[in-house]
This record gives C-alpha cells, structure tokens and sequence, in this order.
C-alpha cells in the first residue's frame, strides 16, 4: 500500500464521510492541532518512567485520536467516534490525585526544571492552542460541549504532571520573579 494518495495535491482534504475541504479549512487546523499534541504528549511518553503515568498518556492519546475523528467529521454526518462524557471525570480525577503530591502553588511558575517536566509543559502549550482552535471552530460549526471541556481540564493535568515531575525528580518548580515596578 502506497502512502501517498496525490489526492490532496490541489490543496484540499477529505474529511471522514467524504466532504473535501482546503487544507486551511478551520476543522482541518483543530484536527492538525489535535495531532500534534498528540505525538507532544508522546514525546513525553518516551522520557517518563512512572509506569502509571505512561499509562494514563497513553490513553490520553488514544482519547486524543477520538477526539481527532470527531474533529474530521463534517457537519450533518454521522460521527463515527465520539468522545465519551466519563473522560472528563478521569482527567479531574487524576488531576486531583497529583494535586494532592505537591506542594499548594504560591507563584507563577515558568515551564521547566527537570526535562519530564518541561516536556510535559510543551504538551500543555500545544493543548492550549488545540483548545483555541475548537473554540474558534466551535463558534462556525458543530463541535461538542465535552471537545472543549476535555482540552481544557487536560491542559491542566499536563500542567500538574509537570509539577509532579518536578516534584518527583527533587528540582525546584521556576518561580516567576515580577518586574520591580
């Protein structure tokens, strides 16, 4: 099986249930947004040795790719995944969880100290923008309650893992030091 399709050589795409869009297309950019985070949070995977944190990505990403399809599904199609409301517990549940870990937050806190931890504030960064991207499509075609709400308490938790990170590796969270006004 050949990679290449050429069938996007004019610029356009298909999205699930054959509609063809410009590749500039605003469900185009938060599916693309969607992936990149996707393999961000990879990328974090691959330098993570907590066990129960590898798996907790993993299925972030495998929610990630739900999250994906439902985004390349145009409207007025049947969507083929969708994702589920209980995902978002999950996420909070976990979030509550490394919460619980660290140290309460006193200061801003600047992405870095160990590389898990920047890593993981890569990832959240990512997430921000695919959050932007559904919103701003959210606002010209269907997009479920539950895409939003996920990027958003995922951004979160890729957030507390980066403080857990640090927290686990003994290095000191970046306090943002404000300019002397």
């Amino acid at each position: 099986m050949k990679i290449y399709t050429k069938t996007g050589d004019d610029g356009n795409t298909g999205l699930i249930g054959g509609a063809r869009v410009p590749k500039d297309h605003a469900r185009v950019a938060c599916y693309g947004v969607v992936d990149e985070l996707n393999a961000a949070i990879g990328w974090v995977v691959v330098a993570c040795d907590v066990a129960e944190w590898r798996d907790a990505l993993q299925q972030i990403q495998n929610d990630l790719f739900v999250l994906g399809t439902e985004l390349a599904t145009a409207d007025g199609d049947a969507k083929m995944l969708s994702l589920q409301g209980e995902t978002i517990p999950q996420l909070e549940s976990q979030l509550d969880a490394l919460m619980a870990e660290v140290e309460p937050l006193k200061n801003f806190v600047l992405p870095g100290g160990c590389e898990l931890a920047a890593r993981f504030h890569v990832a959240r960064t990512v997430c921000r923008r695919a959050e932007r991207e559904v919103v701003h499509l959210s606002a010209q075609a269907s997009v479920s309650r539950t895409a939003v709400i996920y990027l958003n308490r995922l951004s979160d938790l890729l957030f507390a893992y980066s403080l857990g990170a640090n927290h686990r590796a003994g290095v000191a969270n970046i306090i943002w030091i404000a300019p002397k006004v």
